[in-house]
């Protein structure tokens, strides 16, 4: 397929003051963010062009910037389901083959956005390795292996790039931020505790309203709330991945096997395509409408909850008392308490939405702007000694 990645865009020279994007995934969330950055108008479009967009069989590239037409009708291409290398600027290659090309045609600044659901991290140290900065919506590089983790990191540090991941977490909230400033600032953190997805919060306040169970699963997949297999998020999977990023934070050193997991889906549908897996969720109605009842008896609602310290990660079910803020949780709020040495007594909680395209691109251009607004900082001299300082955190 290499044999495709021919130039007939002008190499891109470096722009003052511009930052040029290469965005990883052009699905959900891609899109939105693009949809973001087209509308655009309070001025921090002239600091940015969007530059190249890559999938799993294409990619397209204008190293001057696309327009925003082009950008539109992209998203409209893709969104009705067609492969990007078959849209009007297209080309097919698989994705390390199109960011290494696309790599040695752009010569600015540049920022490698994740925005997929597969694990990319060969893909992402190729941008690594040329200083790019990532930012990422896709949680599976920095939730694996702690080594594969862990070789990541080091990569950035030798290419003197950053890789910012609000997203992955609590999507479009300032929970790793928050994080990061209680670390930075000498606070200790000993727990975070919380509902951490919007998918399943949406999915247990449904059913507290008596809807099925089926029925609260495709509501949540219409809206965009889950990922592409809504058993990655019923598995408990989703919400381990992310329990993980916030438990390597604060120090835990271990891998996704070693997260204590209560998977909702049974084992009958576990292996089934996801397809027929959805045509038979109605078999799970029953036993969910029972659950409901049988807490409601106790005074409780259910929620699906992580815990996280340096030790230990779990997540799970459990019956929360209707007087625990856990129980006024609405939609797809998220929920995360921060117990720390300073804030023992009455833990920091952070609280919204926290499921869905919009939220998490907005996520994703809030990283966008502190990468542009720390390299202007990095460019002052007197600061630069400073910043190149190993971090504690990532």
């Amino acid at each position: 397929m290499s044999t495709s990645l021919v130039v007939t865009e002008p190499v891109s020279k470096a722009k003052p003051h511009c930052t040029d994007i290469v965005l990883l995934g052009v699905g959900s969330i891609g899109r939105e963010l693009l949809g973001q950055l087209a509308s655009t108008k309070n001025g921090i479009s002239a600091k940015l062009r969007v530059c190249a967009l890559v999938d799993s069989d294409g990619y397209v590239l204008d190293a001057a910037g696309l327009a925003r037409k082009a950008i539109l009708s992209i998203c409209a291409h893709k969104r009705g389901g067609d492969q990007l290398r078959t849209s009007e600027l297209g080309r097919p290659a698989n994705p390390a083959d199109a960011v290494a090309f696309i790599a040695a045609q752009l010569t600015g600044r540049v920022v490698l956005i994740d925005a997929t659901a597969a694990d990319t991290q060969d893909i992402l140290e190729i941008g690594l390795e040329r200083g790019w900065d990532v930012i990422l919506a896709n949680k599976v590089p920095i939730a694996g292996g702690q080594g594969r983790v862990d070789q990541l990191y080091s990569v950035a540090r030798e290419g003197g790039a950053e890789i910012l991941h609000e997203a992955t977490v609590g999507a479009g909230l300032p929970v790793i931020d928050t994080l990061r400033k209680l670390i930075e600032a000498g606070d200790k953190v000993s727990a975070i505790e919380g509902c951490p997805s919007g998918t399943l919060g949406f999915l247990f306040g449904q059913l507290g309203r008596g809807h099925t169970f089926s029925e609260a699963l495709r509501d949540a997949i219409v809206a965009g709330y889950t990922e592409p297999d809504p058993r990655i998020d019923l598995s408990g999977l989703d919400v381990a991945r992310k329990a993980l990023i916030l438990a390597r934070i604060i120090g835990f050193r271990g891998d996704l096997d070693a997260v204590r997991v209560e998977s909702l889906v049974p084992p009958s549908l576990r292996d089934l395509a996801v397809d027929e897996f959805l045509a038979r969720a109605s078999e799970l109605d029953a036993y969910w409408a029972e659950r409901v009842e049988a807490a409601r008896a106790r005074g409780c609602v259910l929620r699906y909850r992580a815990r996280v310290t340096r030790r230990s990660v779990r997540v799970g079910l459990a019956e929360v008392p209707v007087t625990d803020p856990l129980s006024l949780l609405n939609g797809t709020d998220n929920q995360f308490s921060f117990t720390t040495a300073r804030y023992k007594a009455n833990p920091l909680v952070i609280t919204g939405p926290g499921a869905g395209p919009a939220v998490t691109a907005a996520g994703v251009y809030n990283d966008l702007l502190r990468v542009i607004a720390e390299r202007a900082v990095r460019a002052a001299p007197a600061v630069t000694a400073a910043l190149r300082a190993p971090r504690r955190w990532q």
